[in-house]
């Protein structure tokens, strides 16, 4: 069983295949804008051009532009190969490479938000959620850490405020989605948004 997954929620753009639980091949590169320009070459270069029995996509929360550079991708792939698509969220990404390295009881993902806020949602030990993810100001996600560990990049937006956390930053790497549990990459291939669009259409009277 190989899989391609698909990551550009983030300033990040990056694919992996991974086939029987193991990672064949991968590339990484942090691009801050263009993933669209990117990421088809970057699956081309990838063995047997990314082909794959299923594929696995962010679908944020993180920039709505790259999620649904990443969804739009993965959603055309699956149906040109006949595969299946499933999703898995950013923040249950880096939550779970944080553990990987470092395992301990519970932790927060945090993720730059925009608009002066982050993504946060909190996890236990086995990648089991403590409730949706949330978009907040740094003072009000610092207030909700309650003690936890805090990994991702949203912590440049935490540092703002004095917490004194043990902290580690990191992006989604597609590669670490070997180490999600099935609760966590087989989620409907369908936006995370994490708060509601920044443009609104216009209501006519």
């Amino acid at each position: 069983m190989r899989t391609l997954v698909i990551e550009t929620a983030t300033a990040a753009c990056s694919v992996a295949l991974i086939e029987d639980g193991v990672v064949i091949a991968r590339d990484h590169v942090v691009v801050g804008r263009g993933h669209a320009e990117r990421l088809v070459p970057m699956i081309a270069e990838l063995p047997d051009q990314g082909r794959a029995d299923a594929i696995l996509v962010d679908c944020g929360p993180g920039s709505f532009t790259g999620v649904r550079v990443g969804l739009a991708a993965a959603r055309g792939l699956g149906i040109g190969w006949g595969v299946p698509v499933h999703g898995y969220s950013s923040l249950a990404l880096i939550a779970a490479a944080a553990l990987a390295e470092q395992p301990g009881d519970a932790i927060v993902a945090v993720l730059d938000g925009g608009h002066g806020e982050v993504f946060q949602q909190g996890f236990d030990g086995a990648l089991v959620t403590d409730g949706p993810a949330v978009s907040r100001k740094p003072q009000d996600a610092v207030a909700a850490l309650g003690g936890r560990r805090v990994v991702g990049q949203g912590l440049a937006r935490l540092r703002t405020v004095d917490y004194g956390m043990p902290t580690c930053d990191r992006l989604p790497d597609a590669a670490d989605a070997v180490l999600l549990p099935a609760a966590q990459a087989t989620l409907p291939p369908a936006p995370l948004y994490g708060r509601a669009p920044d443009a609104v259409p216009s209501v006519r009277a």
